[in-house]
């Protein structure tokens, strides 16, 4: 079974029973926007705090 696969279903067990399909499609939403974010971080893909207050107090 594949990573993926794998990680979809220990998602989804993680779920109360009562869960709807767009509550398990939240989920994946997020653990894909997560999972982006973290690559970005760890290519230095960032921009700083510092970076973004600057950017906004100049406009």
């Amino acid at each position: 079974m594949s990573i993926v696969k794998e990680e979809a279903k220990k998602l989804i067990d993680k779920l109360p029973d009562q869960a709807t399909w767009d509550d398990i499609m939240y989920e994946f939403y997020v653990k894909k926007k997560l999972a982006i974010a973290l690559k970005a971080a760890q290519e230095g893909n960032v921009v700083s705090h510092k970076q973004v207050k600057k950017r906004l107090l100049s406009k």
